[in-house]
């Protein structure tokens, strides 16, 4: 077979950058491939100490989830920030959180599938980092148990404890109670604390969602309660009890202030998508957390949003629509489209008002741009858009540029998902 060709050109990823001068990266001078997403360092960091301020303020420890950026760079910044560890999804995901240099890891999933396992198992032979995964069923534990047991490990496991209609989680006490019982008995597991996850009770109506919420969260302490009184975590010097999403950390912080544990218990939580924060939906749930919650006003300062996209305006094919060079491939569109926030051309910023131009749609390579007569466009202008759902932007990019305020790179973040 005849070898594929290699040219010496040094574009490893598509937003590779290639200045005109060595001294300097800078992406609104266009050194690097469009489009990009690039991450505010300023905002980057205000993110990172406003929500380790507020859990230090709450009493409870921080393991943000790490499924949300991938980027060991940004775990690394986490950490050195005060946060107890980091929460992933897979098993790989602790691996890259290991090697980037996590203290502890919370595995907020079933480990499921013999390859997962082995390599969790691996982990642990080669690494003293504390890995915890959540067991909701008896057939999963046993799995669990007959393999670490073989290899003479023992795996730390949280009961899950999940809500009707719900992700995964033991849906009564009874439930949980039988399946922390058969824990204890298995050789190759060590139960080490309870998980929930209350993200996924969302609607429209907040009232609604905060009364089943509360129920939810009383149903946890119950039987958190109730094990602790029964010896179910005396095998571990600390239990942890673990919870909360990017929407009602409040609401999970002041139920586990009230809660009357036992000493030996360390309340995380694990918020994701506060690092880079948004324009849209986690915005949005930010502003009704502060409508509720005096502690998030009484720190100072808010979440600001960090991630942004830098695009081309390929075409404007007619009066009114403009063509820009990215689309489902690049950013976000799955809880509202990138909308524009600042218009360049040539170098310069130019005056822009966020209601000008609106992103009606969006195609594989291509983002459908409607724009007012007030406005003027060109081809080769360059726009800047704010995300919503900061999660499906980032695994869309092998590398994501950390930038000042006049967007010149201070360091290529290398993603790993």
């Amino acid at each position: 077979m005849k070898a594929a060709n290699t040219l010496p050109v040094n574009a490893e990823h598509k937003a590779a950058a290639l200045p005109a001068t060595p001294e300097k990266i800078n992406v609104i001078d266009e050194d690097v491939c469009l489009p990009v997403a690039i991450v505010k360092a300023k905002a980057l960091d205000n993110n990172i100490r406003w929500m380790q301020r507020y859990a230090a303020s709450s009493g409870v420890s921080l393991a943000p989830h790490g499924k949300t950026t991938m980027t060991p760079a940004i775990f690394r910044r986490q950490v050195e920030a005060g946060a107890w560890g980091i929460g992933v999804g897979t098993a790989f995901q602790a691996k890259v959180a290991i090697e980037a240099g996590v203290p502890n890891i919370i595995m907020a999933n079933q480990l499921v599938g013999k390859a997962n396992i082995r390599l969790v198992s691996q982990l642990m032979k080669h690494s003293a980092v504390p890995i915890y995964c959540c067991v909701d069923s008896e057939t999963n534990a046993r799995q669990l148990s007959d393999y670490f047991a073989s290899q003479g490990q023992k795996m730390r496991v949280l009961l899950e404890l999940g809500v009707s209609g719900g992700r995964c989680g033991c849906r009564t006490e009874e439930e949980a109670y039988a399946l922390a019982a058969l824990i204890r008995q298995l050789p190759g597991l060590t139960l080490s604390g309870i998980e929930f996850y209350e993200g996924v009770i969302h609607s429209d109506d907040e009232q609604a969602d905060l009364a089943t919420i509360d129920a939810f969260l009383k149903r946890v302490l119950t039987v958190t309660q109730r094990l602790a009184a029964d010896g179910a975590f005396a095998d571990v010097n600390e239990a942890l009890l673990t919870g909360a999403g990017s929407v009602w950390y409040d609401v999970v912080c002041r139920q586990l202030k009230q809660a009357e544990l036992p000493t030996g218990f360390r309340y995380v939580i694990r918020p994701g998508c506060y690092i880079t924060h948004d324009r849209g939906v986690y915005q949005q749930a930010q502003d009704a957390l502060r409508a509720r919650d005096p502690l998030s006003c009484d720190l100072g300062g808010d979440l600001a949003s960090a991630l942004e996209l830098v695009a081309c305006v390929q075409s404007l094919p007619e009066p009114g629509l403009a063509i820009l060079g990215f689309g489902k491939r690049d950013v976000a569109f799955d809880t509202g489209l990138p909308q524009p926030i600042a218009l360049y051309r040539d170098g310069k910023k130019l005056p822009f008002e966020a209601d000008s131009a609106h992103t009606e749609n969006l195609m594989d390579q291509h983002a459908m741009l409607r724009y007012g007569k007030g406005l003027t466009l060109k081809v080769g202008d360059l726009l800047v858009f704010g995300t919503s759902h900061p999660c499906i932007t980032f695994d869309k990019w092998k590398t994501i540029y950390l930038v000042d305020e006049d967007y010149s790179v201070l360091e290529s973040m290398e993603t790993a998902f």
